[in-house]
């Protein structure tokens, strides 16, 4: 049994070092980068950088090197090379990046495709499934060694479009099912189950984002849910750990961020944009969220920023 766990370690770290090795040549800058295939990202980080809002799309994220934190609410998630991250939910939380020059963060971000992932459901026998029901819609996991391969025959076959184009969503659709088949996959699973709490958030929360900018109160919101506005505030809370209200301002100050990022728009323009009628209390509550001024906010944004090289057609935007 010795001599087994030592040569299944050495095969382990084999493997984290090709990845490694992979990685650091697809992104050989700090940033994200879009790589070749849709809905998959990559992100290296050469630096620590301290806790700050983010808000991630439904993902499944692989740290291959170095280390990431996750704090939502009062509940913190590790993420490393022995964890993984999965969102099932569109999620605003904060982010702490442990890297160094040396030792840069590195790590791989898949967005959950949910209509693969129905399909897949429909596939699988449930009396094989893990049925542990979500308690938040972030949850890190131990890496195990089938996902653990899955990805790095992810990572080769980035570097070749033809190989891209032909392998990569197969390989996509395995660690959905690798992910679906273990400890998360019931919270993957449950979104997709019309009558139960999860998924009725989830559908409160696409609201949210499809139309941020519009009146939305509570009881619009319960409503799109088909529950009380009781229910639904207790739900809401339970899978995001935040309210209804602080939620759909979060979503307004990180929508309104990028707006001024990508697009140049000048905080007033961008406050209105995402439904803002006071320029004043935008300002106000855009500092007390990021700790900065939209001006200084974006400035030091924009300071991240790297160049698109031509050659990979990827483009590489901030860490968070």
């Amino acid at each position: 049994m010795h001599i087994y766990n030592s040569i299944k370690s050495e095969k382990t770290m084999t493997c984290q070092q090709s990845m490694i090795d992979l990685l650091l040549k697809l992104a050989p800058n700090e940033g994200y980068t879009l790589s070749i295939l849709d809905g998959v990202k990559l992100m290296r980080s050469n630096r620590y950088i301290p806790r700050m809002p983010v808000l991630y799309e439904p993902c499944i994220v692989v740290v291959l090197q170095g280390r990431k934190m996750g704090y939502l609410g009062n509940q913190a998630f590790q993420y490393c090379p022995q964890q993984f991250l999965v969102l099932s939910l569109p999620l605003p939380f904060e982010s702490e990046t442990f890297g160094t020059a040396e030792r840069p963060m590195l790590a791989i971000s898949i967005r959950i495709n949910l209509a693969v992932v129905a399909e897949l459901v429909l596939s699988l026998d449930s009396n094989n499934l893990q049925s542990e029901l979500p308690q938040l819609g972030m949850v890190s996991t131990a890496v195990d060694d089938k996902l653990s391969d899955a990805v790095i025959r992810l990572l080769e076959v980035l570097a070749s479009p033809q190989e891209c184009e032909i392998l990569g969503p197969s390989i996509m659709r395995e660690i959905y099912y690798r992910v679906l088949t273990g400890k998360q996959g019931a919270a993957i699973r449950e979104t997709l189950m019309h009558q139960s709490h999860f998924s009725k958030i989830g559908k409160a929360l696409k609201r949210i984002h499809a139309d941020f900018a519009g009146e939305l109160d509570v009881a619009t919101l319960a409503k799109e849910a088909n529950m009380s506005v009781a229910a639904f505030h207790a739900n809401f809370k339970a899978l995001t750990a935040t309210s209804p209200m602080q939620y759909l301002k979060t979503a307004r100050l990180h929508k309104a961020r990028l707006h001024m990022m990508q697009d140049g728009m000048s905080a007033s323009t961008a406050s209105r944009k995402v439904g803002y009628e006071s320029i004043s209390q935008f300002s106000r509550e855009f500092k007390r969220f990021f700790g900065r001024t939209p001006m200084n906010e974006v400035a030091e944004m924009k300071h991240s920023l790297i160049e698109m090289p031509s050659e990979n057609s990827a483009k590489y935007v901030t860490v968070n």
